[in-house]
């Protein structure tokens, strides 16, 4: 019932089966246990082994011999957090040679699901995300169903938004401010373009053809993949960000 389960969490096959079938018998011995999950006797010892190890199941005697049972599947959580420890301690070693190794390319995305190809970048990234001629084009009535989803993994993986508003955006569409929250300036009037560019990680994407408030009718996204290229962005958008009140 709960083998395929068992086993994304973790444990093997036969402790999948093993487990599985103890849940169901409440408490067994090993042919009990063997018949039951269609594993070899001598394996079903092998498995009760390894369960015990991790405190999945205890043995206690009666007359008859051994008997096993299943003690808190609470501990099955346990079980993912010592996995989810251990892999936190290699992640940055790992996360620096994938920047070590970051493939430099240009293409482009297009419509609205490549503007969800856009989004989905930001959250795999989980780097801060830098605006420069932002226009508020989250509020495009074509999103309204994705970006709720959206919003709560960004905030879930701590994702932060630093926004460079076009002027207009203030008195056209001011209730982008409240949705995207502090820090937010507005480049000064005579600035205001039709385009966006959007930094966050080793991506700086352009928008062309957007308005405040909008995407245009078939939104088209120049994306560069270069984490030099970034680099240097973000160094153009601090210095806009220090000349702007």
């Amino acid at each position: 019932m709960y083998e395929e389960l068992l086993q994304e969490i973790g444990l093997s096959l036969n402790e999948s089966k093993v487990y599985d079938a103890l849940l169901a018998l409440k408490e067994a011995s090993v042919q009990e246990i063997s018949n039951k999950s269609k594993v070899h006797r001598r394996n079903v010892y092998d498995s009760l082994n390894k369960l015990m190890e991790k405190g999945l199941v205890s043995e206690y005697f009666e007359t008859a011999g051994k008997h096993f049972k299943v003690i808190n599947p609470n501990m099955l959580l346990e079980l993912l957090k010592e996995k989810e420890e251990k892999l936190n301690k290699f992640l940055p070693a790992m996360q620096e040679v994938v920047k070590v190794d970051e493939k430099e390319e240009a293409y482009f995305y297009k419509g609205i699901h490549g503007f969800k190809n856009y989004l989905q970048n930001i959250l795999d990234t989980k780097e801060t995300v830098y605006f420069i001629g932002a226009k508020a084009f989250w509020l495009d009535k074509r999103l309204k169903h994705f970006l709720p989803n959206f919003e709560r993994e960004r905030k879930k993986r701590k994702i932060k938004f630093k926004h460079l508003f076009d002027y207009e955006v203030k008195e056209s569409r001011p209730e982008i401010l409240k949705h995207v929250g502090k820090p937010y300036k507005f480049m000064p009037k005579k600035y205001s373009s039709p385009t966006a560019v959007d930094i966050f990680g080793p991506y700086v994407v352009t928008f062309v053809g957007v308005k405040p408030g909008e995407l245009d009718a078939d939104p088209l996204m120049f994306v560069m993949k270069s984490r030099r290229l970034a680099d240097g962005y973000r160094k153009q958008f601090q210095f806009i960000w220090d000349h702007c009140k």
